[in-house]
Protein backbone atom coordinates (compact mmCIF):
# COMPACT_ATOMS: atom_id res chain seq x y z
CA UNK A 1 0.00 0.00 0.00
CA UNK A 2 1.58 3.25 -1.11
CA UNK A 3 0.44 6.83 -0.79
CA UNK A 4 0.12 9.13 -3.78
CA UNK A 5 1.76 12.52 -3.48
CA UNK A 6 2.13 14.71 -6.52
CA UNK A 7 2.95 17.97 -4.75
CA UNK A 8 3.97 19.29 -1.37
CA UNK A 9 0.37 20.07 -0.37
CA UNK A 10 -0.50 16.42 -0.95
CA UNK A 11 1.69 15.33 1.99
CA UNK A 12 -0.53 15.32 5.11
CA UNK A 13 2.31 15.10 7.65
CA UNK A 14 3.31 18.79 7.98
CA UNK A 15 -0.33 19.89 8.30
CA UNK A 16 -1.03 17.16 10.86
CA UNK A 17 1.96 18.32 12.89
CA UNK A 18 0.82 21.94 12.77
CA UNK A 19 -2.68 20.97 13.91
CA UNK A 20 -1.40 18.78 16.75
CA UNK A 21 0.73 21.66 18.01
CA UNK A 22 -2.47 23.55 18.79
CA UNK A 23 -3.72 22.37 22.23
CA UNK A 24 -7.35 22.52 21.15
CA UNK A 25 -8.91 20.71 24.09
CA UNK A 26 -12.68 21.28 23.90
CA UNK A 27 -13.88 24.05 23.86
CA UNK A 28 -10.55 25.76 23.07
CA UNK A 29 -9.50 26.15 19.44
CA UNK A 30 -5.95 27.36 20.14
CA UNK A 31 -5.44 28.41 16.52
CA UNK A 32 -6.15 25.02 14.93
CA UNK A 33 -8.84 26.27 12.60
CA UNK A 34 -6.73 29.26 11.56
CA UNK A 35 -4.13 26.78 10.32
CA UNK A 36 -6.75 24.76 8.50
CA UNK A 37 -8.30 27.83 6.89
CA UNK A 38 -4.93 28.86 5.44
CA UNK A 39 -4.37 25.37 4.01
CA UNK A 40 -7.83 25.25 2.43
CA UNK A 41 -7.75 28.76 1.00
CA UNK A 42 -4.41 27.95 -0.60
CA UNK A 43 -6.19 25.16 -2.50
CA UNK A 44 -8.98 27.48 -3.67
CA UNK A 45 -11.66 26.70 -1.09
CA UNK A 46 -14.06 29.39 0.04
CA UNK A 47 -14.14 29.21 3.83
CA UNK A 48 -16.93 30.41 6.10
CA UNK A 49 -16.09 30.69 9.80
CA UNK A 50 -19.05 29.79 12.00
CA UNK A 51 -18.82 30.55 15.71
CA UNK A 52 -21.64 29.35 17.93
CA UNK A 53 -21.31 30.14 21.62
CA UNK A 54 -17.63 29.63 22.40
CA UNK A 55 -17.11 27.01 19.69
CA UNK A 56 -15.16 27.65 16.48
CA UNK A 57 -16.46 25.81 13.42
CA UNK A 58 -15.97 26.17 9.69
CA UNK A 59 -17.53 25.21 6.40
CA UNK A 60 -15.33 25.23 3.31
CA UNK A 61 -16.31 24.49 -0.28
CA UNK A 62 -14.74 24.39 -3.70
CA UNK A 63 -17.06 24.09 -6.69
CA UNK A 64 -20.67 25.14 -7.08
CA UNK A 65 -22.29 22.20 -8.86
CA UNK A 66 -23.11 18.60 -8.06
CA UNK A 67 -22.26 15.98 -7.17
CA UNK A 68 -21.33 17.45 -3.79
CA UNK A 69 -19.14 15.39 -1.45
CA UNK A 70 -18.49 16.61 2.09
CA UNK A 71 -15.87 15.57 4.64
CA UNK A 72 -16.81 16.03 8.30
CA UNK A 73 -14.35 16.16 11.16
CA UNK A 74 -13.31 17.91 14.35
CA UNK A 75 -10.26 19.85 15.44
CA UNK A 76 -11.03 19.59 19.15
CA UNK A 77 -9.36 16.88 21.22
CA UNK A 78 -9.67 15.31 24.66
CA UNK A 79 -7.22 16.33 27.41
CA UNK A 80 -3.79 14.74 27.52
CA UNK A 81 -4.76 12.66 30.56
CA UNK A 82 -2.95 11.79 33.77
CA UNK A 83 -0.43 9.28 32.41
CA UNK A 84 3.16 10.01 31.48
CA UNK A 85 3.70 10.58 27.76
CA UNK A 86 6.98 9.54 26.15
CA UNK A 87 6.56 12.54 23.84
CA UNK A 88 5.06 15.93 24.56
CA UNK A 89 1.34 15.62 23.76
CA UNK A 90 1.16 18.82 21.71
CA UNK A 91 4.59 18.80 20.07
CA UNK A 92 3.77 16.87 16.90
CA UNK A 93 6.97 14.86 17.25
CA UNK A 94 7.90 12.14 14.76
CA UNK A 95 9.86 9.26 16.25
CA UNK A 96 10.58 5.85 14.73
CA UNK A 97 8.17 6.53 11.89
CA UNK A 98 5.30 7.47 14.22
CA UNK A 99 3.65 10.87 14.61
CA UNK A 100 2.90 11.42 18.30
CA UNK A 101 0.39 13.83 19.79
CA UNK A 102 -3.12 14.31 21.04
CA UNK A 103 -5.34 14.22 17.98
CA UNK A 104 -2.89 12.34 15.77
CA UNK A 105 -5.38 9.51 15.52
CA UNK A 106 -8.63 11.22 16.55
CA UNK A 107 -8.82 13.11 14.31
CA UNK A 108 -6.42 15.83 13.24
CA UNK A 109 -4.51 13.22 11.29
CA UNK A 110 -7.57 12.38 9.19
CA UNK A 111 -8.32 16.05 8.55
CA UNK A 112 -4.77 16.58 7.29
CA UNK A 113 -5.07 13.45 5.16
CA UNK A 114 -8.30 14.68 3.56
CA UNK A 115 -6.80 18.09 2.77
CA UNK A 116 -3.81 16.30 1.22
CA UNK A 117 -6.15 14.01 -0.73
CA UNK A 118 -7.97 17.10 -2.02
CA UNK A 119 -4.68 18.67 -3.11
CA UNK A 120 -3.76 15.54 -5.01
CA UNK A 121 -7.23 15.25 -6.57
CA UNK A 122 -7.32 18.92 -7.61
CA UNK A 123 -3.84 18.68 -9.11
CA UNK A 124 -5.38 16.43 -11.74
CA UNK A 125 -7.41 19.30 -13.17
CA UNK A 126 -10.53 21.35 -12.44
CA UNK A 127 -12.88 19.68 -10.00
CA UNK A 128 -16.08 18.10 -11.27
CA UNK A 129 -18.84 18.85 -8.82
CA UNK A 130 -18.01 20.16 -5.35
CA UNK A 131 -15.92 19.24 -2.34
CA UNK A 132 -16.68 20.64 1.08
CA UNK A 133 -15.51 20.27 4.66
CA UNK A 134 -17.61 20.57 7.82
CA UNK A 135 -15.16 21.00 10.69
CA UNK A 136 -16.27 21.51 14.27
CA UNK A 137 -14.56 22.26 17.55
CA UNK A 138 -17.24 20.58 19.67
CA UNK A 139 -17.22 16.85 18.88
CA UNK A 140 -15.44 15.74 22.06
CA UNK A 141 -17.61 18.04 24.20
CA UNK A 142 -21.36 18.57 24.57
CA UNK A 143 -21.81 18.63 20.77
CA UNK A 144 -24.43 21.37 21.01
CA UNK A 145 -22.64 24.27 19.29
CA UNK A 146 -20.79 22.27 16.66
CA UNK A 147 -21.98 19.97 13.90
CA UNK A 148 -25.66 20.38 14.79
CA UNK A 149 -25.51 24.16 14.38
CA UNK A 150 -23.33 23.99 11.26
CA UNK A 151 -25.78 21.59 9.61
CA UNK A 152 -28.63 23.97 10.36
CA UNK A 153 -26.62 26.75 8.70
CA UNK A 154 -25.81 24.50 5.72
CA UNK A 155 -29.47 23.60 5.26
CA UNK A 156 -30.51 27.26 5.43
CA UNK A 157 -27.88 28.19 2.85
CA UNK A 158 -28.35 25.36 0.34
CA UNK A 159 -25.12 23.58 1.24
CA UNK A 160 -26.32 20.07 2.12
CA UNK A 161 -24.14 17.53 0.25
CA UNK A 162 -25.14 14.47 -1.71
CA UNK A 163 -22.87 12.31 0.45
CA UNK A 164 -20.81 12.90 3.57
CA UNK A 165 -17.72 11.06 4.74
CA UNK A 166 -16.76 11.36 8.41
CA UNK A 167 -13.07 10.87 9.18
CA UNK A 168 -13.38 9.08 12.53
CA UNK A 169 -10.83 6.29 13.17
CA UNK A 170 -12.89 3.29 12.05
CA UNK A 171 -10.25 0.62 11.54
CA UNK A 172 -9.42 -1.84 14.33
CA UNK A 173 -6.12 -3.19 12.96
CA UNK A 174 -5.35 -2.19 9.35
CA UNK A 175 -6.21 0.75 7.15
CA UNK A 176 -9.01 -0.58 4.97
CA UNK A 177 -10.58 -2.95 7.51
CA UNK A 178 -13.88 -1.20 8.27
CA UNK A 179 -16.30 1.38 6.91
CA UNK A 180 -18.99 2.36 9.37
CA UNK A 181 -22.39 2.79 7.74
CA UNK A 182 -24.36 3.34 10.92
CA UNK A 183 -24.16 3.68 14.68
CA UNK A 184 -26.24 2.55 17.61
CA UNK A 185 -28.22 5.10 19.55
CA UNK A 186 -27.29 6.01 23.10
CA UNK A 187 -29.62 6.73 26.03
CA UNK A 188 -28.57 7.75 29.53
CA UNK A 189 -31.05 7.54 32.39
CA UNK A 190 -30.90 8.70 36.01
CA UNK A 191 -33.44 7.06 38.31
CA UNK A 192 -34.41 8.17 41.81
CA UNK A 193 -36.83 5.98 43.75
CA UNK A 194 -38.47 7.63 46.76
CA UNK A 195 -39.53 5.78 49.91
CA UNK A 196 -40.09 6.51 53.58
CA UNK A 197 -37.10 6.80 55.87
CA UNK A 198 -37.13 4.72 59.04
CA UNK A 199 -35.27 2.58 61.54
CA UNK A 200 -33.86 -0.66 60.14
CA UNK A 201 -35.28 -2.52 63.15
CA UNK A 202 -38.81 -1.38 62.31
CA UNK A 203 -39.13 -1.85 58.54
CA UNK A 204 -42.92 -2.00 58.80
CA UNK A 205 -42.86 1.72 59.61
CA UNK A 206 -40.79 2.59 56.54
CA UNK A 207 -40.81 2.04 52.80
CA UNK A 208 -37.37 0.93 51.63
CA UNK A 209 -36.58 2.56 48.26
CA UNK A 210 -33.46 0.43 47.84
CA UNK A 211 -35.52 -2.74 47.67
CA UNK A 212 -37.86 -1.18 45.14
CA UNK A 213 -34.94 0.09 43.05
CA UNK A 214 -33.19 -3.29 43.08
CA UNK A 215 -36.37 -5.05 41.95
CA UNK A 216 -36.87 -2.51 39.18
CA UNK A 217 -33.29 -2.89 37.96
CA UNK A 218 -33.64 -6.68 38.06
CA UNK A 219 -36.71 -6.41 35.84
CA UNK A 220 -34.93 -4.08 33.42
CA UNK A 221 -31.98 -6.44 33.08
CA UNK A 222 -33.87 -9.75 33.20
CA UNK A 223 -33.95 -10.32 29.46
CA UNK A 224 -32.08 -9.04 26.39
CA UNK A 225 -33.63 -6.03 24.72
CA UNK A 226 -33.45 -7.79 21.35
CA UNK A 227 -31.39 -10.27 19.34
CA UNK A 228 -29.95 -7.71 16.94
CA UNK A 229 -31.03 -6.77 13.44
CA UNK A 230 -29.74 -7.10 9.91
CA UNK A 231 -26.92 -4.57 10.37
CA UNK A 232 -26.75 -4.12 14.14
CA UNK A 233 -25.63 -6.20 17.08
CA UNK A 234 -28.05 -6.68 20.00
CA UNK A 235 -28.95 -3.64 22.07
CA UNK A 236 -27.47 -3.52 25.57
CA UNK A 237 -28.52 -2.03 28.90
CA UNK A 238 -25.78 -1.43 31.43
CA UNK A 239 -26.38 -0.26 34.99
CA UNK A 240 -23.48 2.11 35.59
CA UNK A 241 -24.16 3.30 39.14
CA UNK A 242 -26.28 2.61 42.22
CA UNK A 243 -26.15 5.36 44.85
CA UNK A 244 -27.78 5.72 48.24
CA UNK A 245 -25.35 7.95 50.12
CA UNK A 246 -26.36 6.44 53.44
CA UNK A 247 -23.71 6.81 56.17
CA UNK A 248 -25.72 4.77 58.71
CA UNK A 249 -26.26 1.02 58.75
CA UNK A 250 -29.42 1.16 60.85
CA UNK A 251 -31.37 3.72 58.84
CA UNK A 252 -33.60 2.91 55.87
CA UNK A 253 -32.95 5.79 53.45
CA UNK A 254 -35.58 8.08 52.01
CA UNK A 255 -34.41 7.65 48.43
CA UNK A 256 -32.09 5.57 46.26
CA UNK A 257 -30.70 6.32 42.85
CA UNK A 258 -29.21 4.54 39.88
CA UNK A 259 -27.83 5.40 36.46
CA UNK A 260 -27.86 3.31 33.32
CA UNK A 261 -26.90 3.48 29.67
CA UNK A 262 -28.65 1.81 26.76
CA UNK A 263 -26.90 1.37 23.42
CA UNK A 264 -29.73 0.55 21.04
CA UNK A 265 -30.10 -0.58 17.46
CA UNK A 266 -32.67 0.25 14.81
CA UNK A 267 -35.34 -1.85 16.51
CA UNK A 268 -35.79 0.91 19.08
CA UNK A 269 -36.13 4.65 19.48
CA UNK A 270 -35.20 6.85 22.39
CA UNK A 271 -38.88 7.67 23.01
CA UNK A 272 -39.97 4.02 23.04
CA UNK A 273 -37.18 3.03 25.42
CA UNK A 274 -38.03 5.93 27.73
CA UNK A 275 -41.65 4.76 27.85
CA UNK A 276 -40.50 1.21 28.64
CA UNK A 277 -38.26 2.42 31.46
CA UNK A 278 -41.06 4.47 32.96
CA UNK A 279 -43.59 1.65 32.76
CA UNK A 280 -41.18 -0.86 34.34
CA UNK A 281 -40.29 1.49 37.18
CA UNK A 282 -43.98 2.12 37.86
CA UNK A 283 -44.48 -1.59 38.46
CA UNK A 284 -42.03 -1.51 41.37
CA UNK A 285 -42.12 2.03 42.78
CA UNK A 286 -45.03 4.30 43.59
CA UNK A 287 -42.87 7.41 43.58
CA UNK A 288 -39.84 7.90 41.35
CA UNK A 289 -38.06 10.43 39.14
CA UNK A 290 -36.71 9.46 35.74
CA UNK A 291 -34.35 11.80 33.91
CA UNK A 292 -33.48 10.63 30.38
CA UNK A 293 -31.01 12.04 27.87
CA UNK A 294 -30.79 10.58 24.36
CA UNK A 295 -27.46 11.64 22.89
CA UNK A 296 -28.30 10.13 19.54
CA UNK A 297 -30.75 7.84 17.77
CA UNK A 298 -29.51 4.86 15.81
CA UNK A 299 -29.01 5.39 12.10
CA UNK A 300 -28.11 3.34 9.05
CA UNK A 301 -26.98 4.31 5.57
CA UNK A 302 -28.38 1.35 3.69
CA UNK A 303 -25.80 -0.29 1.42
CA UNK A 304 -26.31 0.74 -2.18
CA UNK A 305 -24.56 2.66 -4.96
CA UNK A 306 -23.00 5.33 -2.70
CA UNK A 307 -21.67 2.90 -0.12
CA UNK A 308 -20.53 0.57 -2.91
CA UNK A 309 -18.59 3.40 -4.53
CA UNK A 310 -16.89 4.23 -1.24
CA UNK A 311 -16.03 0.60 -0.51
CA UNK A 312 -14.64 0.08 -4.02
CA UNK A 313 -12.42 3.15 -3.68
CA UNK A 314 -11.11 2.01 -0.27
CA UNK A 315 -10.40 -1.47 -1.62
CA UNK A 316 -8.62 -0.09 -4.68
CA UNK A 317 -6.39 2.14 -2.55
CA UNK A 318 -5.61 -0.35 0.24
CA UNK A 319 -5.92 -3.76 -1.36
CA UNK A 320 -8.38 -4.74 1.40
CA UNK A 321 -12.10 -5.26 0.99
CA UNK A 322 -13.59 -3.28 3.89
CA UNK A 323 -16.22 -4.73 6.21
CA UNK A 324 -19.39 -2.67 6.55
CA UNK A 325 -20.04 -2.20 10.25
CA UNK A 326 -22.19 -0.31 12.76
CA UNK A 327 -20.34 -0.99 16.03
CA UNK A 328 -18.68 1.37 18.46
CA UNK A 329 -19.87 4.50 20.21
CA UNK A 330 -21.56 7.58 18.86
CA UNK A 331 -20.10 10.13 16.45
CA UNK A 332 -21.27 13.32 14.77
CA UNK A 333 -22.49 11.14 11.90
CA UNK A 334 -25.66 10.71 13.98
CA UNK A 335 -26.49 14.35 13.26
CA UNK A 336 -25.46 14.28 9.61
CA UNK A 337 -27.67 11.24 8.92
CA UNK A 338 -30.71 13.49 9.40
CA UNK A 339 -29.72 15.44 6.27
CA UNK A 340 -27.91 13.13 3.82
CA UNK A 341 -26.33 9.70 3.39
CA UNK A 342 -23.23 9.39 5.57
CA UNK A 343 -20.47 6.87 6.22
CA UNK A 344 -17.27 6.89 8.23
CA UNK A 345 -13.71 5.94 7.31
CA UNK A 346 -10.45 7.02 8.91
CA UNK A 347 -7.30 5.81 10.59
CA UNK A 348 -6.66 2.78 12.79
CA UNK A 349 -8.10 3.69 16.19
CA UNK A 350 -5.77 1.70 18.43
CA UNK A 351 -4.35 4.69 20.36
CA UNK A 352 -7.16 7.27 20.25
CA UNK A 353 -7.68 9.03 23.60
CA UNK A 354 -4.70 7.14 25.06
CA UNK A 355 -1.40 8.33 26.46
CA UNK A 356 1.10 8.43 23.57
CA UNK A 357 -1.62 8.74 20.94
CA UNK A 358 0.13 8.25 17.62
CA UNK A 359 -0.19 7.24 13.99
CA UNK A 360 2.40 5.75 11.63
CA UNK A 361 3.50 8.41 9.17
CA UNK A 362 3.06 6.04 6.25
CA UNK A 363 -0.47 5.20 7.37
CA UNK A 364 -1.29 8.89 7.39
CA UNK A 365 0.04 9.24 3.87
CA UNK A 366 -1.82 6.11 2.82
CA UNK A 367 -5.08 7.56 4.15
CA UNK A 368 -4.50 10.64 2.00
CA UNK A 369 -4.26 8.24 -0.93
CA UNK A 370 -7.54 6.60 0.09
CA UNK A 371 -9.29 9.96 0.27
CA UNK A 372 -7.86 10.87 -3.14
CA UNK A 373 -9.31 7.63 -4.50
CA UNK A 374 -12.69 8.38 -2.91
CA UNK A 375 -12.80 11.86 -4.47
CA UNK A 376 -11.81 10.41 -7.82
CA UNK A 377 -14.59 7.82 -7.56
CA UNK A 378 -17.30 10.32 -6.67
CA UNK A 379 -16.23 13.30 -8.75
CA UNK A 380 -14.67 12.01 -11.97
Amino acid sequence: MTARATNAAADPVPLAQDLIRCPSVTPADAGAQDILVRALEALGFTVTRLRFGEIENLFARIGTTGPHVCFAGHTDVVPEGAGAWSARPFAGEIRDGQLYGRGACDMKGAIAAFVAGCADHLAGGPAKGSISLLITGDEEGPATDGTVKVLEWMAANGQIPDFCLVGEPTNPARLGDVIKIGRRGSLNAAITVHGIQGHAAYPQRADNPVHRLVRALAALTAAPLDAGSDWFEPSTLQVTSIDVGNPATNVIPASAGAKLNIRFNDRHSGAALTAWLRATLAQHAERFDLDVSVSGESFLTTPGPLVDRLATAVAAATGITPKLDTGGGTSDARFIARYCPVAEFGLVGATMHQVDERVPVEELRALAGVYRAVLDAFLT
